[in-house]
């Protein structure tokens, strides 16, 4: 796609947990698996100071849903059964220091802010949040990203289920400390989103007092195309995946300002809802009949001039706003017939609402009340199908597609926080931030190439990675080459597992390189013994014990090879000396974890020489 050639616009708000004790308590940042004691909560929307009220609010009140707490490890501040103590200093030191980093302009007093969320992440119906600098500069690859905000701000509850009319939330995410880092939309391609949240990443990690894990660091991205609006995809939770979310946002955008287009030139409208049950009374679809079972009723839209531009392009958007009012979805002319709908009730469904061949309509099939107001939804989104793209918020989704969450928040959902005192920012505080900085990425990848001898590809992976401070720690003892690999490739492997990796102490990773270097077992059995400390939470002696790598002498490895020679005595008489190759995997195989390599190589070719001289 030429994304110039489209007007591509992007921006990122990164959004990294930090490692302290919550924003406005003394609790610990952690998370759990016990649920502790319950309590539940109905939040609504208020207004700003300006007297408004914010849209995105106004749409989650219509979900009309109850909030189920977890209290789990948390105190009276996270269930708003206590006022806020007050910020945490450490906290907004790190910010500082990010912002510093950054080149920006720290601001002269720090004032909290109250910003409106009510779809149950917080209990209290809003988030705080305060800006910390301003105008910062980022530079990637001779470009220069405007940093136009820093902020501190609580992290929300964490999402356990969600059930008819419920959700269910846990506090012990509610309170951690995240610094929030945006960038103008100065954005022009994926690749280039990529980098840039990259580089912020790292700048992050190189304070040493952020999380590490999944979902320690969340990104919103906006994206917009010139015949498009911006979109937030929110809650990015990998960094490698910023790419594939702006591709496909861009795609989307293109595809429906493609429908608007055709759709203006044709004079598109929509219709009035009708009640269409009376056609459907005898239907074999599953789903009509369980709704008309239970008393419901079929209603219609007429989509005029639309037919064409449902499946695959604005059906889903309209199905998402359907899902809204409760419903479980809907139907539309663009993927009939199906679901048991026949072709006879098709006709029979658009003779009564007076369509031609190029008009569409969409079904929902529920409690009239419900059914009504879900395709009065949908009627609101395909009149905006035909002005164009709207403003709006999605969540992302794993395959790097995105769904619709909300619209668009605004300024009416900001008004100040009352409980938490302004705090002053002075010279003394900046200077003392200031002259204790941390080594900057662009300085420390090419000063760890130089200093370790390891490919700059792998340096700058340790940067971005957050991993060159545990590098440093160990490459002064260890072949760094290894070093690396184990944190970059094996760690990543691990990971993919589900092992808990991020969770090993230095110190047992330390203690695993060096029973490596004492010989108690080989570089090959790395992974397993950190699998073993990770998963089963034991010391690296213990997870070795456990795994019986009690490490070889050279006399155990010559007695096992002359097995396997004599094993593969025809291979040997046959291909002498060249059936090294073949006998190195087979030693492999038998030895891995228990010997060095090198060892085994070294044996190998000295017995194999020893039985070929012996047969001539």
């Amino acid at each position: 796609m030429d994304y110039a050639a489209i007007g591509l616009k992007a921006g990122l708000e990164i959004h990294q947990q930090l490692d302290t004790h919550k924003l406005f308590c003394a609790c610990p940042s952690v998370l759990t698996e016990h649920t502790g004691p319950t309590f539940q909560r109905r939040l609504r929307p208020t207004q700003s100071e300006l007297g408004e009220v914010d849209a995105a609010a106004i749409e989650e009140a219509k979900r009309a849903l109850t909030f189920i707490y977890e209290a789990a490890g948390t105190c009276l501040v996270e269930a708003d059964e206590e006022p806020p103590h007050a910020a945490n200093h450490e906290a907004l030191e790190t910010a500082m220091t990010v912002a510093l980093l950054l080149d920006a302009r720290l601001v002269d007093e720090i004032h909290f802010m109250r910003k409106i969320v009510i779809d149950g992440s917080n209990t209290t119906g809003f988030q705080r949040s305060a800006l910390i600098a301003t105008d910062g500069r980022l530079e990637v690859d001779g470009k220069v990203f405007g940093i136009p905000t820093i902020l501190v701000e609580e992290d929300a509850a964490r999402k356990i289920t969600e059930r008819e009319g419920e959700v269910v939330y846990r506090l012990d995410r509610l309170g951690i400390p995240l610094i929030e880092v945006a960038t103008t939309p100065d954005i022009h391609s994926p690749e280039e989103a990529r980098e840039v949240a990259f580089r912020i990443g790292s700048l992050l990690r190189a304070t040493r007092r952020v999380k590490r894990g999944l979902g320690t660091i969340r990104e919103d991205l906006n994206v917009s195309i010139a015949a498009g609006a911006r979109t937030e995809v929110k809650g990015v939770q990998e960094l490698g995946m910023i790419a594939t979310f702006a591709e496909n946002e861009a795609s989307r955008q293109v595809a429906l300002a493609e429908v608007s287009r055709s759709l203006k030139a044709a004079r598109a409208r929509v219709g009035d809802i009708q009640d269409l049950t009376a056609i459907l009374t005898d239907t074999a679809s599953k789903v009509v009949r369980t709704a008309l079972d239970r008393g419901g009723r079929v209603l219609g839209l007429p989509l005029v001039e639309f037919a064409g531009t449902l499946k695959g392009k604005l059906g889903p958007e309209l199905a998402a706003r359907a899902r809204i009012a409760g419903v479980g979805g809907l139907f539309h002319s663009d993927e009939l017939p199906a679901y048991g709908i026949t072709a006879v009730e098709i006709e029979a469904l658009r003779r009564s609402l007076a369509l031609g061949d190029a008009d569409a309509f969409a079904l929902v099939a529920d409690q009239e009340t419900r059914a009504r107001e879900a395709l009065e939804l949908v009627a609101e989104r395909a009149r905006q199908g035909i002005e164009g793209v709207p403003p709006e918020t999605r969540d992302p989704k794993r395959d790097g597609t995105t769904a619709y969450s909300r619209p668009l928040p605004g300024r009416a959902r900001m008004y100040p926080e009352t409980d938490v005192l302004p705090i002053r920012v002075t010279a003394e505080w900046i200077a003392r931030l200031r002259a204790a900085l941390p080594e900057r990425p662009e300085a420390k990848i090419p000063r760890l190439t130089a200093e370790y001898g390891i490919h700059p590809q792998q340096a700058r992976q340790l940067v971005e990675e957050g991993w060159d401070e545990e590098f440093e720690a160990l490459a002064d003892e260890n072949p760094p080459k290894t070093v690396a690999t184990t944190l970059l490739y094996t760690y990543a492997e691990l990971r993919r597992e589900g092992v808990p990796v991020d969770t090993i102490p230095l110190s047992e990773t330390r203690a695993t390189f060096s029973f490596v270097r004492e010989g108690r077992f080989a570089k090959e059995a790395i992974p397993q013994v950190l699998r073993k400390v990770a998963t089963d939470r034991v010391d690296a002696g213990s997870a070795a014990t456990a795994l019986g790598l009690a490490g070889m002498a050279r006399g155990d490895v010559e007695r096992e090879i002359d097995e396997i020679l004599e094993a593969k005595r025809d291979l040997v008489v046959e291909r002498g000396e060249a059936a090294a190759g073949a006998l190195m995997g087979l030693a492999m195989e038998r030895l891995r974890g228990r010997a060095d390599g090198r060892l085994v190589s070294e044996v190998l070719r000295e017995r194999l020489r020893r039985a070929t001289a012996n047969r001539k």
